[in-house]
């Protein structure tokens, strides 16, 4: 590693960026009290984990979905105004939720809101992936994503804490409210950005030809194909019923909701500090660097498996979040230096695409394959299985350094040349 300022205060003085910065600030703050008020909802309304599984998991389902779309808007409008859209459709849905509690509404419902909603995730996540680089120059590409990342994990820090808060006291009802008015002003903020217009093109391929051609994009890049498919089985196995056993067995051991809020507050409080210390160098292998810090987050399973403590599991939690971060910096800026921009969105959509695919299926099976093989049993085991795939993913060429190897002597291509 060598020695590199930290945040480059420069990249506020382009134009757009520091509106898309409070912008993602706001959203990620209601983002992530979503959840906290969500599962304490049907956990009270006595739903279990397999009825909490299936409802978080249709929302991601649908984004799984319709990803693809939204990677192909995200190319062709102006990504500000998919992002936009995105925001506002979450912020109506989430109003919607507080008018089906009033009227005490079935499940079933509360999973076709959620899944609707995650539409809205489908459509804004590629054009919040690709934006970056019609914002800033190549080389303020680190430190912006560096920043946005440390600002997604503040409010990911700040919206359970607040999520908790206003659940405690006020109820989920006033806790949706707030969400919804989070969407709503943090999406106001883009009307600001100043994107360049995307050019029509009366020749354009067919939509169904340009989400092949962002399927393309990835598969000839092997190390990108692979580390994704990775992904998600890590994801589906590991992510999926920790998301879903953390509420349940925190709320059991401990008999409240206070240690499920604070570990995922603590979480994201390992991921700033991990997203400040790594921004502030230019790793040789950044791939390397990434996929061995990720190893750490078998912290998280390990956690659940021995909830000796409410310490004990607050702690793990905020090493598994300094486990992810280095993978979100260095993983965002070697797509954004790899992919050109006209591809950019649909690649990000294949990328939020493949690593999500199996995520819904492993929250939606966790409540059932737990009461099968037991809790620790399983938790035991993906965490061995977590292990044993970051090894794996060391070993595809090109992960190393996050970048397509060159044929010759020098490990990588000179367009894949970490900067």
């Amino acid at each position: 590693m060598t020695k590199k300022k930290a945040f480059d205060s420069t990249v506020f003085h382009h134009q757009g960026f520091w509106q898309l910065w409070v912008s993602g600030l706001l959203i990620v703050v209601g983002y992530q009290a979503f959840p906290v008020a969500l599962a304490v909802t049907v956990l009270d309304a006595g739903g279990s984990a397999s009825t909490l599984g299936s409802i978080l998991a249709a929302r991601v389902f649908s984004s799984v979905l319709l990803v693809l779309a939204g990677g192909v808007w995200a190319d062709r409008l102006p990504q500000k105004f998919v992002m936009i859209f995105a925001d506002v459709l979450r912020g109506l849905l989430t109003l919607a939720i507080v008018f089906a509690s009033v009227a005490h509404a079935r499940a079933w419902v509360l999973a076709v809101i959620i899944f609707i909603m995650g539409a809205g995730e489908a459509l804004g996540a590629p054009a919040s992936n690709s934006i970056l680089p019609s914002i800033l120059p190549a080389e303020k590409l680190p430190a912006g994503n560096a920043l946005r990342s440390v600002t997604g994990r503040t409010g990911s820090i700040v919206g359970p804490a607040i999520g908790g808060l206003l659940v405690a006291t006020l109820g989920s009802k006033l806790t949706f409210v707030f969400v919804a008015g989070m969407f709503f002003v943090g999406t106001s903020l883009l009307l600001g950005i100043k994107s360049p217009p995307k050019v029509f093109n009366e020749n354009r391929p067919t939509f169904r030809h340009e989400i092949k051609e962002g399927l393309k994009a990835v598969w000839n890049m092997p190390w990108v194909f692979w580390i994704i498919l990775i992904a998600a089985l890590q994801l589906a196995v590991v992510v999926g019923v920790e998301t879903v056993l953390l509420p349940v067995i925190t709320r059991r051991e401990f008999h409240g909701n206070g240690v499920f809020a604070a570990s995922t507050a603590m979480f994201s409080l390992g991921g700033v500090i991990t997203a400040i210390w790594f921004a502030r160098y230019k790793a040789k292998k950044p791939g390397l660097l990434s996929i061995i810090s990720w190893i750490f987050f078998a912290a998280a399973p390990l956690a659940l498996a021995f909830p000796i403590s409410p310490l004990f599991v607050i702690g793990c939690y905020f090493v598994a979040g300094l486990a992810t971060e280095p993978f979100g910096v260095y993983w965002s800026t070697a797509l954004q230096r790899e992919i050109p921009n006209e591809m950019l969105g649909r690649v990000s959509s294949v990328d939020y695409m493949g690593s999500l695919a199996l995520l819904p299926v492993g929250m939606a099976l966790a409540g059932p394959v737990t009461s099968l093989v037991g809790e620790r049993p399983y938790l035991i085991g993906a965490t061995v299985f977590h292990i044993v795939l970051c090894f794996v993913m060391l070993a595809i060429p090109g992960a190393v350094y996050f970048a397509t190897p060159k044929k010759g002597n020098s490990p990588i291509s000179e367009q894949g040349k970490v900067q």
